[in-house]
């Protein structure tokens, strides 16, 4: 897991190129960047979103194994709960249809890491990162996300 700022993203040029792509296309997106599925090369795909965050994400931890998660907001606030997954149970086990498997965090563990996203930062989530996105900081607040697909070499 990666968490830091835009403005540091040249840190991260050596992970691999198409990261470094992602991270440009972050660089540049704006809170007037549209809705959808932005392709930006065969392995890279941008999923631009609005939504309410919400107390409890009802689908819990999720973790991805073709796809690392580069996560960045335009607008609002919210936070992500990180655990390692071998921390995590198993609730619906992994789809190849929507590339995830979703967890429920054991209640004996450590509390989780928690990424409090805005504009200007963003995340870094690979396969072994389980993660709980849309979590409302105080109150739910309407956010626009991206949410950034780069495809496991």
């Amino acid at each position: 897991m990666v968490y830091d700022k835009i403005d540091n993203i040249e840190i991260y040029k050596g992970l691999s190129p198409d990261i470094y792509e992602a991270l440009k296309f972050l660089q540049n997106a704006t809170p007037s960047t549209p809705t959808g599925v932005i392709q930006l090369n065969p392995r890279v795909k941008a999923i631009v979103s609005e939504y309410e965050t919400k107390a409890v994400n009802e689908n819990g931890y999720e973790a991805h194994k073709r796809y690392i998660d580069i996560q960045a907001l335009l607008e609002g606030e919210e936070m992500i709960a990180c655990q390692p997954i071998e921390w995590l149970q198993e609730t619906k086990p992994y789809s190849e249809e929507c590339d995830a498997a979703f967890y429920a965090a054991d209640e004996v563990l450590p509390q989780p890491s928690f990424l409090r996203l805005r504009p200007s930062f963003f995340a870094i989530l690979y396969p072994q990162d389980g993660h709980m996105p849309q979590l409302s900081i105080i109150t739910p607040t309407k956010v626009k996300k991206v949410v950034i697909k780069v495809a496991v070499p």
